[in-house]
């Protein structure tokens, strides 16, 4: 590992463990402290034991609004480190997992770790073979066993073929256009300071692009939320 690679691991663990400082700072840690405390006492072998065990390997308690982020390190078998923080996001995006920090997490550490893109990309497909497991929770799941939950997570071989859905497309398709909006957006806005007409024309165009494209995902996933609710409040009316 060359001192490329060495400086961007550090520079992806350091943000880490800043993030969950700050977290921590600002939160209430006695019941998160308590939770761990209730799963140190469950057996040996079942989930929420492990990840006690996983947690005081490290030092480490549960973060919170973060709690199933743990349970996903046990359950995969994703070690606490740079390149395993990065691997686990790649393969939640797999699973179904469409959310602003997993996709901001993902491109943060494709740009600092080049080298591991075919692995970040082996880890999306796998995610994708593998049934849903971003509404888990350490509540329903600490008690069952690790091993066994584990040869559940595999898809049948229907599911595995089975098309994204136009819901998971468009979720995709928003994102998309939300990252790539606000990179062109960030990549455009020193040349909008020059005193170079040129360079504001160039830039100019590109940055309203972008705005689009940002403002454009946004709504899409607006859209979408809304349409989910009207979902749930129809089935809600029928039963």
């Amino acid at each position: 590992m060359n001192i490329l690679q060495k400086t961007a691991r550090r520079i992806i663990k350091k943000s880490f463990d800043i993030s969950v400082s700050l977290i921590e700072f600002f939160s209430k840690m006695e019941p998160y402290k308590t939770k761990v405390s209730e799963l140190r006492k469950l057996k040996n072998g079942t989930l929420g034991k492990e990840i006690a065990n996983c947690l005081d390997m490290h030092n480490l308690t549960l973060v919170p609004k973060f709690e199933s982020h743990d349970l996903k390190h046990v359950l995969l078998d994703y070690k606490m480190t740079p390149e395993d923080e990065i691997r686990m996001q790649a393969f939640m995006i797999g699973n179904g997992n469409y959310s602003v920090p997993s996709f901001a997490i993902l491109v943060f550490g494709a740009i600092l770790l080049p080298d591991l893109w075919l692995t970040f990309y082996s880890d999306f497909k796998k995610g994708r073979k593998t049934i849903c497991i971003s509404k888990w929770t350490i509540e329903k799941h600490a008690n069952r066993n690790l091993n066994e939950l584990r040869k559940e997570l595999l898809k049948s071989e229907f599911e595995q073929k089975r098309i994204f859905d136009m819901k998971s497309i468009t979720k995709f398709g928003a994102f998309t256009a939300i990252i790539a909006g606000v990179f062109g957006m960030l990549f455009c806005l020193p040349f909008l300071f020059s005193s170079n007409i040129a360079d504001l024309i160039g830039a100019g165009f590109p940055f309203v692009g972008g705005a689009i494209l940002a403002v454009g995902g946004l709504l899409a996933l607006s859209n979408l939320s809304s349409f989910n609710k009207d979902q749930e409040v129809t089935k809600v009316i029928v039963s």
